[in-house]
């Protein structure tokens, strides 16, 4: 059976990255698309485990090669998605999750046929925040771009198809893993199979 996209969006702070890494730990035959940036790693993050980081020069090559299956601009840093990396995998069977912005799920929706789309949103404007001021990561010039960056990509919601509330953590991973299990029993995904012996 070959393997399914999955492309999660979410605003900055919405706990995406954290929602990923247990539905990851707990499901079997799910990778995570590493994607490569431009931005300098975060403290803990780990060099083609988080991201493949690089330079804007290593990036601008990939672009002309035809490496991306989709790229973008966020936050005045670049962000792609290896094209040969996700076709690799799917090819195996295996269901691979790609953690863009509402931009690149755009981009994916448009050059790529099939995937599905999770939208992970925060329970308010107020607890994003909360959650942006607790990473002491932000100042307040950054804190402001992104709670308008993430003003901009709530209202873009409907163009996925699902939604997930990321109000309790243990319910927001089990709809991710429950969205992943379903697609799992799809017509598309078994018909094949069954016409095998029939």
């Amino acid at each position: 059976m070959k393997g399914e996209v999955f492309v999660v969006s979410a605003p900055s702070g919405a706990g995406k990255t954290t929602i990923l890494k247990r539905v990851l730990k707990e499901l079997n035959n799910v990778a995570f698309s590493v994607s490569h940036t431009t931005r300098p790693p975060r403290v803990g993050e780990v060099d083609g485990v988080d991201y493949h980081f690089v330079s804007k020069g290593e990036f601008q090559k990939l672009i002309e090669k035809g490496a991306f299956l989709e790229w973008a601009k966020v936050h005045s840093d670049l962000y792609g998605t290896s094209r040969s990396a996700v076709e690799n995998a799917l090819a195996q069977g295996i269901d691979v999750i790609l953690d863009v912005d509402v931009q690149g799920a755009r981009s994916i929706r448009s050059s790529y046929n099939g995937g599905v789309y999770v939208f992970i949103a925060p329970p308010s404007m107020e607890e994003l925040k909360r959650r942006l001021e607790g990473r002491g990561t932000e100042t307040e010039e950054s804190l402001a771009l992104r709670l308008e960056n993430a003003r901009r990509e709530l209202e873009a919601m409907d163009e996925y198809d699902f939604i997930i509330v990321n109000d309790e953590l243990d319910l927001a991973v089990s709809y991710m893993k429950a969205i992943i299990m379903s697609n799992r029993c799809c017509k598309k995904r078994v018909l094949h199979q069954i016409k095998k012996f029939l």
